[in-house]
């Protein structure tokens, strides 16, 4: 099928969409004490022009790479240079946020590589975060490659999930079609569902681990963490317990597992918040780790939340060594959801690690909206685990398959003998959640060689080969309180669907403008232009997030 003809198909089911906003717009005291340390005001945004004039990155000892910005006053433009985790908060006119860099797949043989092993990634940091760069700049060009995660991208969004089967604990949706940008290729999406479970619910100790250092002054920052930390308290009940912990300088607990229902009280503390002093943030780890241990719910929800712009500069700093400190507090079977704040110094690089490090997952809270999305909304996805460790193997049929290319997922790409290996980490899932990921394929035309005569091996097929089979999916996850996986698998079929649904050209548009922005060697084709033709077509007027992220991507495209 020819672009414009897969174009045509996916704008029919396209609807009319009314223009939304573009994104996310922007007591008594619990405290005996309060720091004495100068509280540190967070100077005015500054936005980054198109005329950068400097660009460089800085790799540390453990091989992680990271961009950071600064304020460059000669072009009066934001420029690229080398920023470490654990620098001081952002002095006015300066830009030091921090991404890892993410280095992109390429395409893997199905006859010497078949399997493509990968951790589960539930976070949705990037979008959100790219949202906010949008809204500041109005340029694509003020988006840091690092910053462009494109699964979290994808999976940001809902999409339709596939037939839940008996005993299994995750249901498969597939799609495939002519790829949008490379029409000799085809491009196939897959849609993991984790199936909610039916058991009672027990509770949840929810600890809030809440940043209050100077950097987080600002009503983007603390008091947009307080906003969201309110909205949950809103939906506990006398079964929950929630703890209060604070750090900047040193650590202060404010609460310590009083019941969920007394909200005027937790709310008042969370009021007493102010923002000052530098940042030990693994003393605050330490902290909320103790309180959610000591209030811990057996069978229940156990979970400490932190509210950070993740600029550590006291106690342990390293990225390193942080995710370090939290491997340690995740045997103690409490998870962790982490929620970034901020910019300027907004140091995604540590958020992202101290999750996936954690049994955790990340998101980047712009707005109110996007806190009662994550802390009212989708809840129980975001905190109510039902799986953990959760990792997936795909086996290529190599009689189908000639070659695969997996889109996302760079950093959570596992070695092959991993898979089996319980004492490696995987991802956590929380009910109802979804993770989607999509291959850039291409077909095998012969069986076996390509029709080549291989001199030293044979290299043959099975005889019981099915070319009926695209692929099998094999999952492997733990239970919550489990410390043994249970495997499940699925079976893909080969061939086309009939017709482009909206989520396939949705998460085909999402790809696309991924690639745009990071300037991908495998763009093809693709423009922003094509990128919000297929994103229209799957802009549903019902799903109010996609149609207000498209229409951003439209004015900042301004097309």
């Amino acid at each position: 099928m020819k672009r414009t003809k897969l174009i045509s198909l996916v704008l029919t089911f396209s609807l009319a969409v009314t223009t939304i906003m573009t994104g996310c717009s922007s007591s008594e005291s619990y405290k005996e004490s309060k720091s004495t340390a100068t509280t540190y005001e967070y100077p005015a945004e500054i936005y980054r022009s198109n005329d950068a004039t400097y660009s460089t990155s800085y790799e540390e000892e453990d091989g992680a790479v990271y961009d950071g910005f600064y304020y460059d006053t000669a072009s009066n433009g934001m420029s690229v240079q080398g920023g470490q985790v654990g620098t001081a908060p952002a002095q006015p006119g300066y830009n030091t946020e921090e991404y890892l860099d993410v280095k992109e797949s390429g395409f893997k043989k199905t006859t010497v590589s078949p399997l493509s092993t990968f951790a589960a990634d539930v976070d949705t940091g990037s979008l959100s975060n790219i949202r906010r760069l949008l809204n500041e700049s109005n340029s694509f060009s003020s988006i840091p490659s690092g910053a462009v995660r494109t699964e979290e991208m994808i999976n940001y969004f809902d999409y339709t999930a596939g037939a839940r089967e008996d005993g299994k604990r995750f249901s498969l949706n597939k799609e495939l079609h002519t790829c949008p940008w490379n029409e000799d290729n085809d491009l196939l999406m897959l849609t993991v569902t984790a199936n909610e479970v039916q058991d009672g619910y027990v509770g949840s100790n929810f600890v809030f681990l809440v940043d209050t250092s100077g950097s987080m002054y600002g009503s983007d920052r603390l008091d947009l963490a307080v906003k969201g930390f309110k909205m949950l308290t809103d939906s506990l009940t006398e079964n929950d317990r929630v703890s209060l912990v604070t750090y900047s300088g040193s650590f202060e607990t404010i609460l310590d597992g009083v019941s969920g229902d007394q909200h005027s009280r937790i709310r008042r503390a969370l009021d007493s918040l102010d923002a000052s002093g530098c940042t030990n943030g693994s003393a605050g780890i330490n902290e909320a780790y103790r309180c959610a241990e000591d209030n811990f719910i057996k069978g229940g929800n156990n979970r400490v939340i932190v509210a950070s712009d993740g600029d550590m500069n006291m106690g342990i700093t390293s990225t390193s060594g942080l995710t370090d400190l939290i491997r340690e507090k995740k045997e103690s079977g409490v998870f962790l959801t982490v929620l970034g704040f901020g910019a300027g110094n907004y140091s995604d690089a540590n958020m992202e690690s101290i999750a996936d490090a954690g049994n955790g997952n990340y998101y980047y809270i712009d707005c109110e909206q996007e806190a009662r999305r994550v802390l009212v909304d989708k809840l129980k996805s975001t905190t109510v685990t039902v799986a953990k460790d959760v990792k997936f193997q795909i086996e290529f049929n190599p009689a189908v398959v000639a070659e695969y290319r997996q889109i996302g997922y760079e950093n959570r790409t596992m070695a092959a003998e991993d898979f089996n290996d319980d004492k490696k980490d995987g991802g956590e899932v929380g009910a109802g959640s979804q993770v989607t990921v999509c291959y850039e394929i291409s077909y095998n035309k012969e069986a076996g060689n390509n029709g080549i005569e291989l001199k030293y091996q044979e290299n043959k097929l099975k005889e019981s080969t099915k070319r009926s089979e695209m692929l099998t999916l094999a999952i492997r996850y733990k239970e919550p309180d489990a410390d043994t996986s249970v495997r499940e698998e699925h079976v893909v079929l080969s061939g086309r669907d009939d017709t482009v649904s909206p989520d396939y050209a949705w998460a085909a548009g999402i790809i696309e403008l991924s690639m745009n922005i990071r300037g991908s060697e495998y763009i093809g084709t693709s423009t922003y232009e094509t990128a919000l033709m297929l994103m229209s077509a799957g802009a549903e007027s019902r799903d109010e997030a996609r149609s207000d992220f498209r229409d951003l991507i439209k004015k900042t495209a301004r097309i």
